[in-house]
């Protein structure tokens, strides 16, 4: 049987290479939307800085108070680059200018005004209002404090100000482990594997068991010496082959196309992506066993496939949804990839975390795989 079956599923997996439809919609395909989706929701997100950049315009007579104001705006967390013409500066989201003879006007008591421009509004430029009034008063409240007792406000004077331990403190502890939703690449590749493995087996992998039924393949097949548990293992194999490709090119391409880190739990990730790919080779031969046509096979498919990846987290991490959706997402084969792959790639859990999510994959695919074999039909 064994024999059969791998003979079946090396020539089944051959002729749907030889398919150009294949190829688009497992390896090209992917690739876009990997792109795509990855660059319009950040592209890479461990090595870029989180901090908001601000511009500062700061003209040569400015003074040391214009770099205490860029300290304490860092603290702030905005990254502080410094424009040196206006054309640079107007490139900048987040624009302020600092007033010329900044540091004489304050010292001499006389009204600066600082400009802060910004491109865009709503509650993002209210905050940046906030931030950028917090730093400016800390400046203030500086000068304040270096200048009583009739000190000299001083670049040294302020640096001894900033190493003084502060005589109230706030004591900050996590009240649990954060969860950073991935985004850009780290979202797109995982998502967008998990979604066309689905699509390949709930399309090609349905659409070519119709094919072979109504062309009458499958009754031919059925004439010859090989058993139905073998004929169904070999269909099966088929796809799981080309879901385990799908899956190793994915994972190439995200790490040399797009710097996707997948970490050191790279054999866990593996086994969940067979799993997952096991899975859906099992609900396409189901699905090709129940469709009457081609177009009832695409058709079904691909609505099954968008549904099943706009609420299993393949478009969005679940993490940013609702808590009905999350959990309603764990009830899903893609909630269960994506969770997994989620767990160990972004969030640094152990394998063990997606054992309980290998467990349901592999119940489902045994499931799915009974009734597949228990509908499969010849004619």
């Amino acid at each position: 049987m064994l024999r059969d079956a791998y003979f079946l599923a090396r020539k089944d997996l051959g002729h749907m290479f030889r398919s150009r439809e294949t190829w688009l919609w497992a390896f090209a395909m992917p690739v876009l939307f990997f792109y795509f989706i990855g660059a319009v929701t950040g592209g890479s997100s461990r090595s870029r800085d989180t901090r908001e950049v601000i511009a500062l315009s700061v003209p040569p007579d400015a003074g040391f108070l214009a770099d205490h104001l860029a300290k304490r705006l860092e603290e702030r967390n905005y990254r502080v680059v410094r424009a040196r013409t206006p054309e640079e500066l107007a490139r900048y989201r987040r624009r302020l200018a600092i007033p010329a003879g900044f540091t004489a006007s304050v010292l001499a008591a006389k009204p600066v005004k600082l400009e802060l421009g910004r491109t865009g509004g709503g509650m993002d430029a209210d905050y940046d209002q906030v931030r950028v009034a917090r730093a400016a008063y800390s400046v203030l409240a500086d000068l304040i404090v270096t200048s009583k007792d009739g000190g000299a406000p001083t670049p040294e004077a302020l640096g001894k100000l900033a190493q003084q331990p502060r005589a109230l403190s706030l004591a900050v502890a996590a009240a649990g482990q954060r969860k950073d939703p991935p985004h850009g690449f780290e979202q797109s590749v995982p998502g967008t594997m998990v979604m066309f493995i689905l699509l390949a087996m709930m399309t090609s992998g349905a659409v070519w068991l119709v094919i072979e039924r109504n062309q009458g393949l499958l009754r031919r097949l059925a004439s010859t010496p090989i058993s139905r548990p073998a004929i169904v293992a070999g269909k099966w194999g088929a796809r799981l082959a080309l879901g385990l490709i799908q899956v190793a090119f994915a994972m190439l391409a995200g790490r040399l196309l797009f710097g996707v880190r997948w970490g050191p739990h790279w054999p866990a990730i593996l086994l969940v992506a067979a799993a997952y790919a096991g899975l859906t080779a099992a609900l396409g031969v189901l699905l090709g066993n129940l469709a009457r046509s081609e177009n009832q096979a695409v058709g079904i498919g691909v609505v099954a496939t968008n549904v099943l990846a706009a609420l299993g987290g393949c478009w969005w991490p679940i993490e940013i949804a609702p808590a009905w959706a999350q959990k309603l997402a764990l009830a899903l084969p893609t909630g269960w990839a994506m969770d997994a792959l989620h767990k160990l790639v972004s969030f640094g859990a152990a394998p063990a975390a997606v054992v309980p999510h290998l467990a349901a994959m592999a119940a489902a695919a045994l499931v799915a795989g009974w009734l597949a074999a228990r509908s499969f039909r010849f004619q």
